[in-house]
């Protein structure tokens, strides 16, 4: 029997979900994208869940969309092709709108697809010998859906030239221009991402999925309309029970001196 091109698990509220392809440098085909959608919605169902890790099996994160996967575009037509493109378009925004926050944890190369999966995340984390980059340009193609988060991740400026360019950047520069959240070198990659991951999955769930979702429903409103909306969320975390206990220890501590 064939093994899973998505694996998943979970382990002290951390579910991580294993592109599983390393054979194929975890290239994006059919099969991983629907899997990749069906773990983040087992994900979300599950209350013991408190974080997201997406990661790559074998040398890589990701090397982007499986040749089989291009040639076969070639034969169909417009329409055909945009249904198909909405595949990953639809994972990057259920990705957006997962109640958990989805930490790209990547090591090896991040390229085209595979750069825009990590982009997609809420966080990213990598080796400092992780390379990434949108090489769709050198095909005569164009990185089209991520362009969406790419932009206000790094500003329309870096963007284009990411994307213009095609180049390969590193983990230190994807960090420089805010691709990237944290860096860390290879000896200490593994317990640093671990500890990460566990460090955020030890935040209050309500708070850090009323965090998330406020901040993405803001992006197409004005000032005032994000303020206003800010001060309902602010309302509504006042009355969770984490917001409630929180409070209650700290009056505690400060009485305590």
């Amino acid at each position: 029997m064939a093994e899973a091109s998505v694996l998943y698990d979970v382990a002290d509220g951390v579910a991580t979900i294993t592109l599983n392809r390393p054979d194929k440098r975890n290239a994006l085909n059919q099969s991983v994208v629907s899997g990749v959608r069906e773990s983040l919605a087992r994900a979300g169902d599950d209350e013991a869940v408190r974080v997201v890790a997406l990661r790559g099996a074998g040398k890589d994160f990701c090397s982007g969309a499986d040749l089989a996967e291009i040639e076969r575009i070639g034969t169909m037509t417009r329409s055909e092709n945009v249904t198909d493109a909405m595949t990953l378009g639809t994972l990057f925004m259920e990705m957006r709108a997962h109640p958990n926050p989805i930490v790209a944890v990547v090591h090896g190369r991040a390229l085209a697809g595979g750069c825009g999966l990590a982009t997609a995340c809420d966080l990213v984390v990598a080796e400092a010998d992780a390379r990434f980059g949108y090489p769709e340009v050198h095909l005569g193609f164009v990185p089209a859906m991520v362009m969406a988060i790419l932009r206000r991740k790094v500003g329309e400026a870096v963007a284009f030239d990411l994307v213009t360019g095609g180049h390969r950047i590193t983990a230190e520069e994807a960090h420089r221009v805010g691709l990237i959240n944290r860096v860390w070198p290879p000896d200490e990659f593994g317990a640093e991402a671990s500890r990460f991951l566990s460090d955020l999955a030890k935040r209050p769930p309500s708070a850090i999925s009323m965090t998330k979702r406020l901040l993405y429903d803001q992006d197409a409103l004005g000032f005032e309309d994000g303020i206003r909306l800010g001060a309902e969320v602010n309302a509504d975390a006042r009355q969770t029970p984490a917001c409630r206990e929180g409070v209650r220890a700290f009056l505690e501590r400060s009485r305590a001196g």
